[in-house]
């Protein structure tokens, strides 16, 4: 399933050090005498404008980068950039699936590679290895290899994912932008407008219905999708203040006026039967085909990674395009073009690595206008450098909505953790299952919601970091 939640927070991280307790002794053991603040060994070079970090010539660079969905030869085409910078050095690229087990013991004697992506199910915790990973600060202060301040071509807030306890040390590669999908070709053939507002996306189910169609369909394992869209409307309108109370699950959270707002007119349009019947009994993917290859359904709301998840399952020129969430008003707190995106897929340069400095190399590396654009063009997402997409998206109409999407937002970006940070997907998914099936109304998913949310509150047992 592709429930995707981006890289962990302190929250996060928290918990998830409650829950892996039989890993204290891995901790214990970072601060073993194996480990001090000396850095890795390893010849060093001199430092100087093309070198910043002061790599070693001819030096080798062991990554051990996580073979998810983007594989691992976009870290390899680090090698063909790399050369213009530091003679001979070379990042040799080891494809990981099982982060932590595989590599906890390396941090444990001592003898970690010099650059990991530490992403996937078994990632593992920053806090156990914080003391143990470089700080990426100067990376963001360098220049890439066109000769530009790095921190000045990447977009707004991408240190944050990465900023365990004030220390940015997880550099986060790759921008996920969430919003609403639909094909353009479908729209233009019936003379239909992306909806700016939730009253326009009522009017827009109205048609649908006329031709035979649904607004929306779901599928049981991501009914939790309209969460998202719910949340994303809802911060749009009414501002921090929505956030805040949620991420710090505040007592009546989801009884903000500009979350109810969002949930009566889903309410309406279930009501009005504009979702695709069946979705609770029906498998994520398959629902989303429903969408993408039948067009039984006009929107879907999803991550940017929905183009090359259903790419098998999409119909020929569908033109598959990205708007960002409705508001509730004309005149939400946020404008409409604001947009929820997030950098994810987290790189780590361990201090105790045979050479550090090369590791952070290939993050500059990666970082350059090529590198960034050969990902794109290749796993069709953006990466966190800005205009390194093409105005035709390599051919991607997705990608092309992506970086518009998020070109148009600016600094209106903004994300959220909550769900995530306490692990609550699998238990919201079972009231919005309901709702979006007619079987609970907008009180009963307001108090479901709020039930969740109330219980970790009033769990002593899990950490919690307050959200400002």
């Amino acid at each position: 399933m592709t429930i995707r939640a981006g890289s962990l927070d302190r929250r996060t991280l928290l918990r998830g050090a409650i829950a892996t307790a039989a890993m204290g002794s891995f901790a214990v053991a970072c601060g073993s005498p194996s480990s001090n603040d000396n850095g890795g060994g390893g010849a060093k070079g001199k430092k100087g404008a093309k070198n910043p970090f002061g790599v070693a010539e001819n030096s080798k660079v062991e990554a051990a980068i996580f073979d998810g969905g983007y594989g691992t030869d976009y870290v390899d085409y680090a090698n063909t950039v790399m050369g213009q910078q530091v003679k001979g050095v070379k990042v040799q690229v080891k494809p990981v699936v099982d982060i932590a087990p595989e590599l906890q013991p390396r941090f444990v004697g001592g003898n970690p590679p010099d650059l990991i992506d530490n992403s996937g199910e078994d990632q593992i915790g920053f806090l156990g290895i914080l003391d143990q990973l470089e700080e990426l600060d100067d990376v963001f202060e360098a220049n890439n290899y066109e000769g530009k301040k790095i921190a000045d071509t990447v977009y707004p807030g991408v240190k944050d994912p990465g900023t365990f306890k004030d220390k940015f040390v997880a550099l986060n590669y790759v921008m996920t932008v969430y919003g609403v999908w639909y094909s353009k070709t479908l729209f233009e053939e019936n003379n239909w407008t992306p909806p700016k507002t939730w009253d326009e996306a009522l009017d827009l189910g109205q048609k649908a219905k006329k031709k035979g169609k649904y607004l929306f369909v779901h599928g049981k394992e991501a009914a939790t999708y309209y969460r998202t869209l719910l949340i994303d409307s809802a911060i749009k309108e009414g501002g921090d203040e929505v956030r805040l109370a949620l991420e710090n699950l505040e007592k009546g959270c989801w009884s903000h006026p500009a979350i109810q707002g969002v949930i009566k007119v889903m309410e309406t349009m279930v009501k009005e039967k504009m979702f695709v019947p069946g979705g609770s009994g029906t498998q994520f993917q398959k629902a989303q085909a429903i969408w993408s290859n039948d067009q039984k359904a006009l929107l879907y709301p999803s991550g940017g990674w929905i183009e090359n998840e259903m790419k098998k399952a999409t119909k020929a020129d569908f033109q598959m395009t990205g708007f960002p969430s409705m508001t509730l008003t004309d005149k939400p707190k946020l404008p409409y073009e604001a947009l929820r995106a997030a950098a994810g897929e987290p790189f780590i340069v361990p201090k105790q690595g045979k050479n550090p400095a090369g590791g952070k190399e290939v993050l500059r590396a990666m970082l350059s206008e090529k590198a960034a654009a050969n990902f794109s063009k290749t796993k069709l997402a953006p990466t966190i450098v800005k205009g390194t997409v093409p105005a035709d998206g390599y051919g991607s109409s997705a990608l092309v909505s992506q970086t518009k999407m998020l070109e148009a937002a600016g600094t209106n970006i903004f994300t959220y953790n909550f769900v995530e940070a306490y692990g609550m997907n699998t238990d919201q998914l079972v009231p919005w299952n309901s709702f979006l099936s007619g079987d609970l109304d907008a009180k009963g998913l307001t108090s479901a919601l709020q039930k969740i949310s109330d219980k970790i509150r009033e769990d002593d047992s899990v950490d919690k970091i307050k959200v400002s």
